[in-house]
């Protein structure tokens, strides 16, 4: 069986789908990722072959029309929602010449996509093999999809279709708990928290005297107003008696480290550090907040993107984190609410909570011989005249 791997344009979506990409190779399946070159790094880093399909960029598709006009982003949240969908429907326009030039040399019998990687979908269909959909994170809002609708026209009209194409399965990485629910077939899928590793320090996975505060706001942190919202962060609890570690890009550790030296700062794998912390403070990202209820530590959510409120919200209203909206996130609101989960067993057990469901869902390698399953239902299909047994 050969399976063909689609990521977006940022690293936390070669994470998210690395896991059962890298079984199905371990597995004695063919696999290759199609993604933007500059993900290319990220999915060969982790030990897959990629194959670059575009040399766009997510900035540019979203802030970019198909002419190349720019584009100013909508204040209301449900159209930035949408905005984001078209953003994404570009991505799918770009990167389907190349994957088709993929397909016609390496015959996939299986598509993968991330939750918005929309080529995923219209390649199958075109090809006449099954797709999967593979959930990123917490799930993403359904405004996106309406703005990929719209995008997509053109492309869809050619297929004879309205709307994306609907996927054969989904797989799920989301606890069920959490779990907004969502119409389609769901295969559950431990999540494995995956990242770019580095030689590791002692004190990464070593316990300190004090609680250990991680504050990040993601891998893509680089400009100055960014730099400058985690320092603040960082300073919003510097007075509470904790030992903090900034997880960050290395030139932005290295800006931190230089303004407060007293500071642990570095590109450093959250799937280790977060077993030592008793808090993450961060920008409400899907991949840290997973691996942050894998490793069963409360959180501090300050989300800043409108896609983000639902999935934050769902963890806070579970009890295992605290979220600040917009507008709540000054410096007294952040350092008390990181005392309070500091002092509050209640958030630590919720999280733990978590993380027993996230260990006793389906492995990955489990997850695999759904997939095989799926190619072989379909070839019977096919040979029943498309009459499924």
């Amino acid at each position: 069986m050969r399976i063909l791997f689609v990521t977006g344009g940022s690293p936390a979506t070669v994470f998210a789908v690395a896991p059962l990409a890298v079984q199905a190779r371990l597995s004695g399946y063919d696999v290759l990722v199609a993604t933007t070159e500059s993900m290319s790094p990220f999915v060969t880093s982790v030990g897959l072959p990629a194959v670059p399909v575009t040399d766009g960029t997510m900035l540019r598709f979203m802030f970019h029309d198909r002419d190349g006009q720019p584009l100013t982003l909508p204040t209301d949240p449900a159209e930035r929602l949408f905005f984001n969908g078209r953003g994404f429907g570009r991505l799918a326009t770009a990167s389907l010449p190349g994957l088709r030039a993929l397909a016609a040399d390496w015959s996939p019998d299986l598509v993968v996509g991330g939750s918005l990687c929309y080529a995923a979908p219209l390649l199958a269909a075109e090809l006449g093999i099954p797709s999967v959909r593979h959930t990123w994170d917490l799930g993403e809002p359904p405004g996106i999809d309406r703005g990929a609708d719209a995008e997509l026209a053109p492309e869809l009209a050619l297929l004879g279709l309205d709307g994306i194409p609907s996927t054969d399965l989904w797989v799920d990485i989301c606890p069920p708990s959490l779990r907004d629910p969502a119409p389609g077939p769901r295969q559950d899928m431990r999540f494995v928290p995956y990242n770019e590793q580095r030689a590791l320090e002692p004190w990464t996975y070593r316990r300190g005297p004090r609680p250990r505060v991680c504050v990040t706001a993601g891998s893509r942190v680089s400009q100055d107003d960014e730099v400058a919202y985690l320092r603040e962060l960082v300073d919003s609890i510097a007075g509470l008696d904790v030992e903090v570690a900034v997880a960050a890009p290395h030139a932005v550790a290295e800006r931190l480290r230089a303004d407060a030296p007293g500071v642990r700062a570095g590109w450093l794998p959250l799937d280790t550090l977060l077993t030592t912390c008793d808090l993450v403070v961060h920008h409400g990202g899907g991949q840290t907040a997973l691996s942050a209820l894998n490793a069963g530590v409360p959180q501090l959510l300050i989300p800043n993107i409108p896609k983000m409120f639902p999935p934050c919200d769902r963890i806070a209203a579970h009890g295992s984190a605290i979220t600040l909206k917009p507008g709540e996130q000054h410096r007294d609101r952040l350092r008390e609410a990181a005392e309070e989960l500091l002092r509050t067993p209640s958030y630590r057990d919720r999280s733990r909570s978590v993380r027993a469901e996230i260990a006793a869902q389906p492995s990955p390698a489990e997850v695999v011989g759904a997939l095989q399953g799926l190619v072989d239902t379909h070839a019977v299909a096919g040979r029943n005249g498309g009459v499924r047994p």
